[in-house]
């Protein structure tokens, strides 16, 4: 996913592809170690989309190899969504692809075992995308998409926790409880529950015995 980090809209997805496909297969041939994984994955076709920028890449693995075009008249068997900085997150930061998915920053789609299989490969894929990227186009070309997703990465966290403060400062202004007051509240909350369980018990006997006198 190296080359999502550039602007993207202005490099073609044909361009981004030849990029990504160079930099996987140069990757696969030197780790005989991931021969298994890919035979596991033999016929599989993956449907990547970039929400930020629209761009829709096809990952495929045939006869031990990669391919990535921006199209496929093959039906993907996994669809994978997230946006940019998502897939800086996952790819130059190595962020949990399972954390990712429950965060709902990266969505997986598609046929179950499919998605295991490529779950499996993205943990094995121990990739470090600046090396490369450096190897496969050069330094200059590697450290500018690695600088680029760093900065990327860098700049969602900082909003993230921005994001937090704002909250937790508007629920100070708000006076919310603390969680001690909660608990309190709460207990209060169950008395008063549980008494009025009692009265209406005692409401019901009354409307029982009144019912027996006049009969």
């Amino acid at each position: 996913m190296s080359v999502m980090f550039l602007p993207l809209r202005l490099i073609p997805v044909s361009v981004q592809c030849v990029v990504l496909s160079s930099v996987l297969q140069l990757f696969f041939q030197d780790n005989e170690a991931l021969e298994n994984t890919l035979d596991s994955l033999e016929g599989k076709v993956f449907r990547v989309y970039i929400k930020d920028t629209g761009a829709v890449l096809f990952i495929g693995f045939k006869a031990g190899s990669v391919w990535v075009h921006p199209s496929s008249a093959q039906r993907p068997d996994v669809k994978i969504e997230s946006t940019t900085t998502g897939f800086a997150r996952l790819s130059f930061a190595k962020e949990d692809p399972d954390s990712l998915v429950m965060q709902k920053v990266l969505k997986l789609s598609g046929d179950s075992e499919s998605m295991l299989l490529f779950q499996k490969l993205l943990q094995q894929l121990d990739l470090d995308w600046e090396v490369e990227l450096r190897r496969a186009f050069g330094d200059f070309f590697g450290r500018k998409v690695a600088k680029a997703a760093y900065a990327l990465v860098d700049a969602e966290k900082k909003m993230r926790e921005s994001s937090s403060q704002l909250v937790e400062q508007a629920l100070k202004v708000m006076d919310t409880p603390s969680e001690a007051r909660f608990q309190l509240w709460q207990a209060g909350v169950e008395s008063v529950s549980r008494k009025a369980s009692k009265l209406e018990r005692k409401l019901d006997k009354l409307e029982r015995a009144a019912t027996q006198v006049k009969a």
